[in-house]
């Protein structure tokens, strides 16, 4: 009796709750469409910031589940557009570049440079400013006419480097050891559980990777400071950019102002007397006001793999039956006439990737199929890319690593050590062919080690199919070895250095388009539908689970992207069971 009185309860505030948040977004709807939308004065600039996560799609953005409002949401394809629109918009003057941190990969970053470049033929001007500026900010930042940096600020200019994390000492603390079945000698993914420290390998791969793409880095700052890469290189040895004055005299920056000066110096470029206002817009009230959206019944879709690759459905990643149902759609969408898949993933599920690159072939039938790479598309992430008539990468993209791993966890000395034994009896030889407490057996050990040859054969014949090569010369760039994007061109793994916008532009003329508009996947969902959609995901989800993915977003958005991903692989481990394409390691360029 007494649970039914909960029950009762419960149903009745759960009812009340719904209908007072219908009331109020009834409330904030009407407010919402009675308010003005947002206009841009003449003689303004746009003020970039990128103080926030640079997004590809909408499964990254940044919700708060205790917010009904509606905010717009600034992906990395709207930054592009809106740089290209404000360069023919007689409104806007110039841009102001105001950068700290930026939360993106290098490929994200020089994505946004170049559109940036482009904006200067407009003979516009663009000035930066930062209060203190990381690597990536500066690499941004130097594409301006001209730097300002705070007197007191620090420059952050010192090269590349990338950290690995090892677990293997930690395992033996606990009892946990990994059981680890790979083929090549780069493919390294496993070895934070199995070394302490770098294989040769490895760090000769990295060493490359690294070089390759500070090369593209320093010589895109060296181009537009008008300096050497010499001296970029002696600066970043020498740390000069952590004093301001070495900065200025190594003509990092052009002048050392606090912000109120810059704003000054701003007015008087663009003829404003002192006691007016400096008219500024940000991007997302820029993407308000922008007529960006042209409807227009033939469509290039563009596909969003981001993050890891996993079996099944979901949101955070790729989840091979909801990239599938997209892909479905899409193939039978008569006015879809081509289709982009922008990757940004490390790869992941050895039998998800398959399941995904079929679907991909079966579209590829019907429409034109471009790739563009962003920061990362290695292993699963470059498998699923295979399907393409063409495939883009930028200079700074992580690609390739071509190769096949499989690890299984054991924790038979961690239950021991507590305590805790175990024993069987089994009808076959290996009925028990694994466990936490046993581990594998030979058996299993011996079948696996096939299946990953067999898989890894499997992998080299897909990219043979994809880039017209042999056997010989994939396996020679395979065995689990990365690439930059620039080396990736130059051994054939990709076509062509070119941006987003080049691999929609080839898509529209593979489909001999001069007119279309874009249509994504994921589709955006505003608050309230993505509000409903869980309402009613909660009659068919186990509760428990809604919880664990509330949390997990509120976690995320805490992190950020970089620290979330360490999360990930702390926190599920089992995701990376059985025979994965997952890059070598977890790479984290500073």
């Amino acid at each position: 009796m007494k649970k039914f009185v909960i029950q009762v309860l419960a149903t009745i505030i759960g009812i009340l709750l719904i209908t007072g948040l219908s009331v109020l977004g009834l409330l904030f709807f009407i407010v919402s469409s009675s308010s003005s939308k947002p206009t841009i004065k003449d003689n303004s600039i746009l003020e970039i910031t990128l103080n926030r996560s640079i997004m590809e799609n909408p499964n990254e953005r940044e919700m708060s589940i205790f917010s009904i409002e509606d905010k717009t949401n600034v992906y990395l394809k709207d930054i592009l557009d809106l740089i290209k629109y404000a360069k023919t918009d007689d409104k806007i003057k110039g841009i102001s570049l105001k950068l700290s941190d930026p939360e993106g990969g290098y490929a994200e970053i020089s994505e946004i440079r170049q559109a940036l470049e482009d904006f200067k033929k407009s003979k516009k001007f663009i000035y930066s400013y930062s209060n203190d500026c990381s690597q990536k900010a500066y690499y941004l930042a130097s594409v301006a006419d001209s730097l300002f940096l705070n007197p007191n600020a620090i420059m952050e200019v010192a090269g590349l480097s990338t950290e690995v994390l090892f677990f293997k000492n930690l395992g033996e603390k606990y009892g946990i050891d990994f059981e680890i079945i790979r083929h090549g000698q780069y493919k390294s993914a496993v070895e934070p559980y199995i070394r302490e420290n770098l294989s040769n390998e490895n760090r000769l791969q990295l060493t490359e990777l690294l070089n390759s793409i500070w090369s593209k880095i320093s010589g895109d700052i060296a181009v537009s400071r008008k300096i050497s890469v010499e001296n970029i290189n002696i600066i970043a040895d020498s740390l000069y950019g952590f004093i301001p004055e070495l900065s200025l005299q190594h003509k990092l920056v052009d002048k050392l102002v606090n912000e109120t000066e810059y704003d000054r110096i701003i007015k008087t470029k663009l003829g404003i007397s002192e006691g007016d206002k400096l008219s500024k817009i940000s991007l997302s009230k820029y993407k308000d006001v922008a007529d960006l959206a042209s409807y227009n019944k033939n469509k290039i879709a563009i596909i969003y793999a981001t993050g890891e690759i996993y079996t099944g459905k979901g949101d955070n990643g790729i989840y091979s039956k909801t990239v599938i149902n997209q892909i479905k759609e899409i193939r039978d969408d008569d006015d879809i006439k081509a289709v982009v898949l922008r990757i940004n993933s490390p790869g992941g599920s050895a039998n998800a990737s398959a399941e995904i690159l079929h679907e991909l072939e079966e579209l590829k039938k019907k429409k034109p199929l471009l790739v563009s790479f962003s920061d990362v598309a290695a292993s699963g992430g470059y498998y699923i890319a295979m399907a393409a008539d063409k495939i883009y990468a930028q200079e700074n993209t992580i690609t390739g690593s071509i190769g096949v791993l499989g690890m299984v966890p054991n924790v038979k000395k961690l239950a021991n050590n507590v305590g805790i034994t175990s024993d069987y009896v089994s009808t076959n030889t290996n009925s028990l062919y694994y466990s936490l407490t046993q581990g594998t057996s030979q058996d299993l050990r011996n079948i696996m080690t096939k299946g990953v040859e067999m898989t890894y054969k499997k992998f080299v014949g897909v990219v043979m199919k994809g880039r017209k090569m042999t056997f010989n010369q994939v396996d020679a760039l395979g065995g689990g070895r990365v690439w930059s994007g620039k080396d990736a061109v130059d051994n054939g793994l990709v076509d062509e250095i070119g941006t987003f916008d080049d691999a929609i532009a080839f898509a529209a003329k593979k489909a001999k388009l001069t007119q279309y508009s874009i249509v994504s996947y994921p589709q955006e969902k505003s608050s309230w539908e993505s509000l409903l959609g869980k309402m009613k995901s909660e009659e068919e989800e186990d509760e428990e689970e809604i919880e664990m993915e509330i949390t997990d977003k509120l976690i995320r958005k805490e992190l950020g992207k970089e620290k979330y991903r360490l999360y990930q692989k702390i926190k599920n481990p089992d995701k990376e069971q059985g025979i994965m394409y997952l890059m070598p390691f977890e790479l984290t360029i500073r």
